[in-house]
């Protein structure tokens, strides 16, 4: 059964700092390019930021650049995306996706339950 959990949300102030924490089980995970997306009210989805399956290269949505990290441990099957001078507007449910390509425009991805992070004082 896969899943992914992610943890770590809450609430915190506007400059402070986040870590959150997914945890993957029932796939190859050292296969995948984990990726954090993040929706907030009335918004559609976004990306966030993305690692590859071996954690040699990352990318980050514009806004969050300099101020986000995204790391793996494909050892412990886990993705993180350190969080600092947040911001009322990363107010969101932040997603854990994990995604494999392969062939020709084939790919399987999967999905966690989110995780709430609100930024105000």
């Amino acid at each position: 059964q896969v899943q992914l959990v992610e943890s770590g949300g809450g609430l915190v102030q506007p400059g402070g700092s986040l870590r959150l924490s997914c945890a993957a089980s029932g796939f190859t995970f050292s296969s995948y390019v984990m990726s954090w997306y993040r929706q907030a009210p009335g918004k559609e989805r976004e990306l966030v930021a993305a690692i590859t399956s071996a954690g040699d290269s990352t990318n980050y949505a514009e806004s969050m650049k300099g101020r986000f990290t995204i790391s793996r441990d494909n050892a412990q099957n886990t993705v993180y995306l350190q969080m600092n001078s947040l911001k009322p507007e990363d107010t969101a449910v932040y997603y854990c996706n994990a995604l494999k390509t392969w062939g020709w425009g084939s790919q399987r991805d999967y999905w966690g339950q989110g995780t709430q992070v609100t930024v105000s004082s």
